[in-house]
């Protein structure tokens, strides 16, 4: 047999070797980053959301009406800005309560540094350990998001009549 020849037949056995074992750390080492980091788009996407919402309902509460009024449209906006994650996580709302998680409106009170004025404060949260976006990660993220997601927006309310 020539020399060449017996390279050849040497190598035949092996192949797919390659193979195999870049499908094997595609599965292993690539796909579980993707993941990771999918879920982390989600929980900026969540953060993004609850602002926004926070934002809405502060927004909505500068509407001339009775305090209770503007606590329920408050929390209405809020609700509306972030139905996504409401939808996702199962969570029911309240706004003629208004005082429980996920969606809190606190009552007029004097603003913090300016007693002369009132404000109402518009908190909204989600708790990512209880609902991940993808199973199993509420435990890789658990050590960095040890309290639910959290936004709050303060509205200085006009008492003036209109």
């Amino acid at each position: 047999m020539k020399p060449h020849a017996l390279r050849h037949a040497d190598r035949a056995p092996q192949r797919g070797v390659v193979t195999l074992e870049f499908a094997f750390m595609l599965i292993l080492g690539l796909v579980p980053l993707l993941l990771l980091t999918y879920t982390g788009v989600m929980i900026m996407a969540a953060q993004q959301t609850l602002s926004l919402a926070s934002a809405e309902g502060a927004r909505a509460s500068l509407r001339y009406a009775s305090p209770n009024d503007r606590r329920i449209a408050a929390c209405q906006a809020a609700q509306r800005s972030m139905q996504w994650l409401l939808n996702f996580s199962g969570q029911q709302v309240n706004c003629s309560n208004a005082g429980t998680p996920p969606i809190v409106v606190s009552a007029p009170a004097p603003c913090a540094g300016l007693a002369s004025a009132q404000c109402m404060q518009v908190s909204v949260s989600y708790d990512y350990r209880s609902k991940p976006f993808l199973p199993g990660t509420g435990s890789v993220y658990g050590w960095l998001l040890t309290q639910p997601i959290r936004s709050t927006a303060v509205a200085q309310l006009d008492l003036a009549t209109p």
